[in-house]
């Protein structure tokens, strides 16, 4: 599944569901969108078993061009073989205080889409966590870890990039108090 035709179809896919989720969702300039991303669901395959670099790559850079427009960080997800760790921009990882660590995603250990990103931001580091207002995740990936405390789970129309399925999810602050807090103005 890399023909020309298929990877528009998944450039397409990709763009509808975060310009979907983003819109019904807005973010602040300067939040964090996390993405976890099997190249090899979407082919249709297994995920860590039949990574596609050009799945990775085509998803990465629509993906990135979307969030950079707005101004909201993407942070790219490893696969579990880095234990889940994301690729983000420098400045990112300045701004939140994250500790970048010392690790080079590759096909095989990352997956395709963290070395897309990798080799794809101007300045990318490697950091074992963040705190995402919003996400997608992309063949079952398990992005979770990786969102503020309060993820609402969106279910996209439609729901797969290629043949992988896909959530996405935002975050909104905590309901705190008891019954007499408010929550509107």
């Amino acid at each position: 599944m890399e023909s020309y035709d298929d990877l528009k179809q998944i450039e397409e896919q990709t763009k509808r569901i975060i310009t979907a989720l983003l819109d019904e969702h807005p973010m602040k300039k300067g939040s964090i969108f996390v993405i976890g991303c099997s190249s090899s669901e979407v082919a249709g395959g297994t995920i860590g078993k039949n990574s596609s670099e050009a799945i990775g790559k085509r998803i990465f850079e629509t993906a990135h061009a979307i969030l950079s427009e707005r101004e909201i960080y993407l942070a790219c997800q490893c696969c579990e073989h880095l234990n889940r760790s994301l690729v983000i921009e420098e400045t990112c990882a300045e701004k939140f205080g994250y500790e970048p660590v010392c690790v080079v995603p590759w096909l095989h250990g990352g997956g395709s889409f963290a070395t897309a990103a990798y080799y794809g931001f101007s300045h990318p580091v490697v950091v074992e966590h963040v705190k995402a207002s919003a996400g997608l995740d992309i063949g079952d990936t398990l992005i979770g870890m990786h969102l503020k405390d309060v993820a609402v789970p969106v279910h996209p129309k439609p729901n797969q990039i290629g043949e992988a399925h896909v959530v996405a999810a935002y975050c909104r602050p905590k309901l705190v108090g008891g019954e007499r807090a408010r929550y509107e103005r």
